[in-house]
């Protein structure tokens, strides 16, 4: 989509807008995005940063020092609690599998430690707005099939917001398309005229939609830094969920302005406008505990931090020339373009030696959540194939030791769960082998009876508070620090209420954790064995899903938990008790799943005043403007509507669309698109238009309104016809 075409009035649509047809897009302005090499880096070439980053030296010191002294007294403790009796092979196993998973809640203890006490004693004040920006600033959305109400609908509400400070002049905005459904396509072009209508035109939107989306969302950007990023000194990413005050955004334009090394500057998005209970307790969870986990991940990251894909601001000419990615050699799942990408630019902005930092307490910086647990485990699957390939990219040359540890805490996070569940069975198989089976093994050392596998239970006990203890310390410490802070205490319902709807989200999240396990325990095992995930739209509305389907996800994980229960009944009532989270979760996953999508569950605890948020009980500004406008969309009746009917009924929108497509390049001869011959055999056929819209399949209806030629003779046809003579003879 060029800026080709020429200014065109138009009068008032079928859908209530009147616009003018101005180019889509603002004219190229190139700059080269070359792809970067992970087998080799000439540092250099690296630049020399002005600003030290020595401040991280403490924090690290004390966030990974302190990781490792409580994992060795973990290794200490356990390997004690699997001493009695001589140390088995399978203890071995034990052993490590429990240092690896304590290992990993080791680090997330200390690093809550630090941001605990920092959010305590030295957490900054948000900045005041400049008096002006001297730099552009782009803001772009990437689409992919969304519903044009909510993402149309904040993003204007965004504009306004800026447009309110008297520094509007110093941004642009864009939706970039990759939209592959012809209707929601259609309605994305509809939405957006009329949104030019609304803003008017002091204020520069912008709308392009690409024909084949390469790289998915990466590429998606790549296209437009290369087309049109030399015209912006930095870039806004948002997401399509994605809602950003005024403040934070010109906040991040001024950081970025006043710090000339920093090649990405992130907020830390909270997590607003959810109503199912799922949604709710992420809401909870991430408003109540997320600023102490951040704080402390952007206290040891220092300015060799990470970037997470949205609400975060980007040094675009930094970006096209050291973040061009290459894709990785072989197939999918490990090989193909890099899919967790935002993980990968943050280290090759870092390795060419710009900044990359996080602004944890900035504010202003939103983003809403699946709406069940199976919506949350289907988004997790791609996000899990995103990670395992950085075990392909984490060593590559020249990155920095920070964003190795990026790469490895996001490894983690999934292996993590094959890792639990494997701990879990060791255990189970070490209970049964003491209780029923004879030992046919004996230890390296001589002796004349075999190692009976025993344990030192009072110890195994009080390892076990520990361990509980560094995983869900972080959560206190988040608790604590809301029932300090007044507005926050208060905007939560009060001390009780916030006290008991910690609980609840406690309870809740151990109930779901085994079915997470699992879910992530497939989801690995499927990647190790080479089956690649697909790349479908995220459900982002309140909502449930069928039951039936339910039941299809999770009927496995209920025969494991009858499986365990039964099993363990017969081994020992203790071992029973001891597992009793994991088999309730397990033996309710059904349950705890449909529960997890339904509305009237979460909204009854909102009129308890349970799992409630500040942003909940006093919406921000922006949110309220954000969802009326969506409201308002929504009535235009855009999403949901027939594309080519909208197309066929309407010249004015006909025309802008035709005016947006791209000069395509002439097709060689001989290479036939089957989609494009179909579609213009079936035109060429049909005597209406709605008989051809009956005929068209969904991929040869994208290809007839990426065509001009086809669009014009789809055009042309009537919409209805009586039915001819013969045609009724034949029925006959």
């Amino acid at each position: 989509m060029d800026s080709m075409s020429v200014e065109r009035s138009a009068e008032a649509t079928p859908f209530g807008a009147s616009y003018t047809i101005r180019p889509a897009m603002p004219p190229e302005s190139t700059l080269a995005m070359p792809v970067q090499s992970l087998r080799r880096y000439d540092t250099a070439q690296r630049r020399v940063p002005a600003r030290s980053s020595s401040t991280t030296v403490l924090p690290r010191l004390w966030v990974f020092g302190g990781a490792l002294l409580l994992t060795l007294y973990g290794i200490e403790e356990m390997y004690r609690v699997v001493n009695v009796g001589g140390v088995t092979l399978l203890k071995w196993i034990l052993l490590i599998l429990f240092t690896a998973n304590f290992s990993w809640i080791a680090l997330a203890f200390t690093s809550a430690i630090a941001g605990f006490v920092w959010l305590m004693v030295r957490a900054p004040k948000a900045p005041e707005l400049p008096a002006r920006l001297s730099a552009r600033t782009a803001v772009v959305m990437p689409i992919y099939n969304e519903d044009t109400a909510r993402v149309f609908g904040a993003l204007q509400a965004m504009i306004e917001d800026v447009q309110a400070t008297g520094l509007g002049d110093a941004f642009d905005y864009f939706f970039l398309s990759d939209t592959t459904d012809p209707d929601a396509w259609v309605a994305e072009e509809r939405a957006f005229l009329a949104m030019r209508d609304r803003v008017g035109d002091g204020v520069n939107v912008f709308y392009r939609h690409r024909s084949k989306n390469s790289s998915r969302k990466a590429g998606n950007i790549a296209d437009f830094v290369t087309r049109w990023g030399g015209a912006y000194d930095h870039m806004l990413v948002l997401d399509a969920d994605s809602l950003m005050t005024a403040h934070s955004m010109v906040s991040l334009a001024a950081a970025m302005e006043a710090d000339p090394d920093a090649g990405i500057i992130q907020t830390l998005p909270l997590i607003i406008n959810r109503n199912t209970l799922f949604a709710r307790l992420q809401q909870f969870a991430a408003r109540i505990y997320g600023p102490v986990i951040a704080s402390g991940l952007s206290l040891w990251m220092g300015r060799d931090g990470n970037y997470w894909g949205h609400n975060a601001i980007i040094r675009t000419a930094a970006f096209a020339a050291h973040c061009g990615l290459p894709d990785l050699k072989g197939k999918p799942p490990f090989g193909g373009h890099i899919l967790s990408h935002d993980f990968v630019e943050a280290a090759m902005i870092r390795r060419a030696g710009y900044a990359v930092y996080m602004l944890p307490t900035l504010g202003g910086s939103f983003e809403e959540s699946p709406p069940s647990l199976i919506d949350v485990g289907t988004r997790d699957r791609r996000w899990c194939q995103g990670n395992l390939q950085h075990i392909r990219v984490m060593f590559a040359s020249g990155f920095h030791l920070a964003s190795r540890q990026h790469f490895a805490t996001g490894i983690m996070g999934y292996v993590s769960s094959p890792l639990w569940m494997m701990q879990l069975l060791v255990g189970i198989v070490l209970v049964l082998q003491a209780a029923y089976i004879r030992p046919e093994y004996f230890t390296q050392e001589f002796t004349l009876f075999p190692a009976w596998p025993r344990f030192d239970a009072q110890r195994a006990l009080n390892l076990f508070g520990v361990t509980m203890a560094v995983l869900l310390a972080p959560k206190l410490f988040g608790l604590l620090l809301a029932l300090f802070d007044g507005v926050t205490r208060r905007a939560c319902g009060g001390a009780i209420r916030l006290v008991i709807s910690a609980l609840v989200e406690v309870v809740m999240s151990a109930l779901f954790a085994p079915i997470m396990m699992l879910i992530q325990s497939g989801s690995v095992m499927q990647i190790v064995f080479g089956r690649d995930t697909g790349w479908n739209p995220q459900r982002r509305d309140d909502g449930s899903i069928p039951f039936a389907d339910i039941v299809r996800r999770h009927r496995s994980h209920v025969v494991l938990g009858l499986v365990s229960l039964v099993a363990g009944l017969a081994i020992s009532p203790s071992l029973v008790a001891w597992m009793s989270p994991t088999i309730a979760g397990l033996l309710l996953a059904i349950l705890l799943s449909w529960a997890s999508g339904q509305l009237f569950i979460g909204l009854g605890l909102r009129r308890l005043g349970l799992l409630q948020t500040p942003e909940e009980k006093l919406p921000p500004p922006i949110a309220v403007r954000a969802n009326t406008l969506a409201r308002e969309l929504s009535r235009s009746g855009f999403d949901g509507a027939d594309g080519l009917a909208a197309l066929h009924a309407d010249p004015r929108l006909r025309e802008a669309h035709d005016a947006y497509l791209p000069d395509g390049k002439p097709r060689p001869r001989g290479q036939i698109e089957v989609d494009h011959a179909l579609a213009a055999v079936k035109l060429g056929e049909a005597r209406t238009a709605e008989e051809a819209a009956q005929w068209l399949k969904r991929k040869e209806r994208m290809a007839l309104i990426a065509d001009r030629a086809l669009l014009d003779v789809f055009a042309r046809l009537p919409q209805k016809v009586e039915e001819a003579p013969e045609a009724q003879t034949r029925a006959a």
